[in-house]
This record gives C-alpha cells, sequence and structure tokens, in this order.
C-alpha cells in the first residue's frame, strides 16, 4: 500500500513536472467560458452579418438566446474536451515502458497491479477536476445571464458525460497495457469509439451503447429522461471495470 501511495504521488508530481495539469486547466477554463460566450455573442453577430445576409436574399429576424443555448454549445464543444483529455494521456503508460523507469519501482516491491490502478486513479481524479471545472464554469455564467428553470437535467448530463470519459480512460489503459506508442493507444481508443458509434446506428442496440451517453443533452429538454440512458451508463461502468482488470492481468505478463 505504500509503494502504491508513493507511485501516485509520482503521477502527480509528472502530472506538474509535464505541464499537463495546466494544459488541462486551460483547456478547461476555455471551453468553460466559451459555450455561454458563443450564445451570448450570437445576437450580436447575426446583426453585424444581418447586411451580408440581406444581399443574398436571407432576411435574419430577431434572435433570442436562452439559457438551453448555451448549454447546447457545451454539448458540441464536450467531444473536444474529451479528445484533449484523452490525448493527454494517452503516453502515460508506453513511455514508462520506453524509458524503463517502472523497472527500479517494481524491483523495490510495487506491484505490476499498483502501477496500473494507480495511475487510473490518478487520471481519474484529474479528468473529474478537469471535466467537473468545465461544467463549473459553464454553469455559472449560464445561471449569471439566463434564467435556467426551462432546462432540466443539466446534473444528469454532466455524470454521463463524465462516465463517457472514464470508460474512455479505462480503454486508454487496456491498449496501453500491450501497445508501444502514444498513437498507437489512440488509434486502439478511437478505434473502439469509431466501432460504437458505428454500432449505435443499429436502433436496436443503440441505447446500450456507452457511445448513447453523448446524446445525454437531450435530457436539457426533458426528451429524454434519465432512466432512457440507464443501460448505456451501467454497461459502460461495467466495460470500464472489465478493461481495467484486463489492463492489470496483460501488464502483469508484460515485459518491463
Amino acid at each position: 500500500m505504500r509503494g502504491f501511495g508513493v507511485f501516485c504521488k509520482k503521477e502527480m508530481t509528472e502530472l506538474l513536472r509535464t505541464y499537463r495539469v495546466f494544459l488541462l486547466g486551460a483547456v478547461a477554463l476555455i471551453f468553460g467560458i466559451l459555450s455561454p460566450l458563443i450564445a451570448k455573442l450570437t445576437p450580436w453577430l447575426m446583426e453585424q452579418y444581418a447586411d451580408s445576409f440581406r444581399e443574398q436574399g436571407i432576411i435574419v429576424g430577431e434572435v433570442t438566446v436562452t439559457a438551453k443555448d448555451s448549454w447546447t454549445q457545451f454539448d458540441k464543444n464536450f467531444f473536444i474536451v474529451l479528445i484533449v483529455g484523452v490525448a493527454i494521456f494517452s503516453g502515460s503508460y508506453v513511455n514508462e515502458y520506453a524509458k524503463g523507469t517502472l523497472i527500479p519501482l517494481v524491483t523495490k516491491g510495487l506491484t505490476r497491479t499498483g502501477v496500473v490502478l494507480s495511475k487510473l486513479l490518478m487520471q481519474l481524479l484529474t479528468w473529474t477536476v478537469y471535466f467537473g471545472v468545465t461544467f463549473g464554469i459553464t454553469w455559472g455564467y449560464t445561471a449569471y445571464f439566463w434564467d435556467t428553470s426551462a432546462v432540466k437535467n443539466t446534473l444528469w448530463m454532466a455524470l454521463f458525460f463524465w462516465l463517457m470519459g472514464v470508460f474512455l480512460l479505462a480503454a486508454l489503459a487496456f491498449f496501453s497495457s500491450f501497445l508501444n506508442s502514444a498513437i498507437q493507444v489512440l488509434l486502439g481508443v478511437g478505434g473502439v469509439y469509431v466501432l460504437l458509434t458505428m454500432l449505435g446506428m443499429i436502433k436496436s442496440i443503440e441505447s446500450l451503447l456507452p457511445t448513447y451517453l453523448m446524446s445525454s443533452a437531450a435530457l436539457l429538454t426533458g426528451e429524454k429522461t434519465p432512466g432512457d440512458f440507464a443501460a448505456a451508463a451501467g454497461i459502460a461502468g461495467a466495460a470500464s471495470v472489465v478493461l481495467a482488470i484486463l489492463a492489470v492481468l496483460i501488464t502483469r505478463r508484460r515485459r518491463l
């Protein structure tokens, strides 16, 4: 257990030393502000380009922006937030193998299980803070600028978006257990996402797939209820656990 704590501390130090935590913080701030900002500026932008639209025969009426528009923009930005988070961590495991930095730690008593779990734990904590800051800033500015009483289930939407990130980090740990470069790991995780997206075109299984969580913005208008995402959330959670276990089992056999 002591070795596990030491490695967690090492991971946090590595996040700070490589400035990844600051990069994630900057991205969280930018996209947290960007969603309500774009919504707030939309009427002004439409007004600025009204003459240009009119010359093309397009008449733009008065544009009314609500809290829903801010959250809709958040939904559109989330994919980028997710990709940045996964990309930042893509080389976390494989760099350790390439540099041989795990060998002295393992010889001193740190188990390979501890290596995987401590890395995954620190990534999950970082993802939680990173996503929480993005969501919190958007929520704060949206509540400041607009009446949010008509917007429903924002916390449920956030939970499902967060869980999608957890699933992809577990997939990252799995692919990192047997692949040798960050690019390969990213391609593996991306391949899983694309495959699930393609399977989502089959309506009979769409609501069972983890990628279905990406459509949880439909909760905001009441078009869907949290219960509609229960199966996808349960499967995403279970799949995350299975992927983490497989990552541990494969890493135990991997040559350092």
